[in-house]
């Protein structure tokens, strides 16, 4: 059962409350760069990204966020950090969003000037905890970054907000441990009833990135836990999203897309399934349709499978059936089934 927490928002995107957990990402290309960061916000957008995070390293690029935010498709957040000033200057030109530790930014007064001009505008503040940027008198208490350093991490930062009476916050837990990230969200969500954003960070490439990314966000979610989540992977953010959906959907939370089902081919089959799967699926990435598809290699499990889905395929020797809802409607060779697959698919 989903953890209710306090709800607050994020542009026009509804987060905490019981809201469905948002799917994120964040830029990689140089905020200064406005035409390549509007290029791939949008390509973001295409695959359903809903709210996407760009660095602010300086001046230069809190200026052209603002040209930036002006000309997206989705909310737009600014990863703020140590310089105030920047802050007030993403405010000012319209941002949706903060990532800022109020910590990291000094003197009181400063916090205190940033969290005026977000309370004006409505705009929210993250937190973001990292276990490889904790604070030095945490890693002397407790030794290395643990869980209970980054949930003590987190409330510090939490009591300097509340303190100047403001609650439009967001909170993240992430290190590239999986059970150092899913013991401390645990803890944290115990003690307050913030939104969460979840990740594992620093996951790794798109293959070890996933598993990690799977597994853990998978754990939370299915306890409850996770408002917002960013799949962080070292590669195309895109491949961000595409990996969030698909932990969502396989936990039923969210429904974006095509549901894709392939057995995992054995000496039963007589078709290249591999090829055939792997085509379609690259090809089912711009359908947008709430169906499931199945790529099945024998007559063994494959006719089932592909009955009870939308479109289906169940291979024999050199050749196919294809199903739809459930009824054989024609027979087609190797060749031919990846095209008469997605032909079902547009009849649908």
């Amino acid at each position: 059962m989903k953890t209710i927490t306090r709800q607050l928002h994020v542009g026009p995107v509804t987060v905490g409350g019981g809201a469905p957990c948002a799917v994120q990402s964040m830029c990689s290309t140089d905020t200064r760069d406005i035409k390549a960061t509007l290029a791939q916000i949008q390509a973001l957008n295409t695959v359903g990204c809903e709210i996407v995070r760009c660095a602010v390293p300086d001046a230069d690029a809190a200026d052209a966020l603002a040209a930036i935010k002006a000309q997206s498709p989705i909310p737009v957040i600014a990863d703020i950090h140590f310089d105030y000033k920047l802050a007030l200057r993403v405010l000012e030109g319209g941002i949706d969003g903060l990532r800022l530790n109020p910590g990291n930014i000094g003197e009181h007064w400063k916090v205190a000037e940033v969290v005026k001009s977000a309370a004006e505008r409505k705009v929210p503040i993250r937190i973001g905890v990292n276990a490889g940027s904790l604070e030095k008198h945490l890693l002397e208490k407790y030794g290395h970054p643990t869980a209970e350093a980054m949930v003590e991490s987190a409330m510090g930062h939490i009591r300097i907000l509340e303190g100047l009476n403001y609650q439009e916050i967001k909170v993240s837990l992430k290190a590239s441990d999986v059970p150092k990230t899913v013991e401390a969200y645990r803890l944290l969500s115990s003690q307050v009833n913030y939104p969460l954003h979840i990740g594992i960070t620093e996951a790794g490439t798109i293959f070890s990135g996933t598993i990690k990314s799977s597994v853990g966000l998978g754990i939370l979610l299915h306890a409850g836990i996770g408002d917002t989540l960013r799949v962080s992977l070292t590669g195309d953010p895109v491949d961000e999203v595409r990996v969030g959906y698909e932990i969502l959907k396989s936990l039923g939370l969210r429904q974006r897309g095509v549901n894709f089902v392939s057995c995992p081919t054995c000496g039963r089959c007589q078709i290249n399934l591999i090829r055939v799967a792997e085509e379609v699926e690259k090809r089912l990435q711009s359908v947008d349709k709430q169906i499931t598809v199945a790529v099945m290699g024998c007559a063994v499990n494959g006719p089932g499978e592909a009955r009870e889905a939308d479109v289906g395929v169940a291979g024999g020797k050199g050749e196919g059936l294809i199903f739809r809802k459930g009824e054989v409607v024609r027979k087609v060779s190797e060749a031919e089934l990846a095209d008469a697959l997605l032909e079902e698919i547009n009849n649908l």
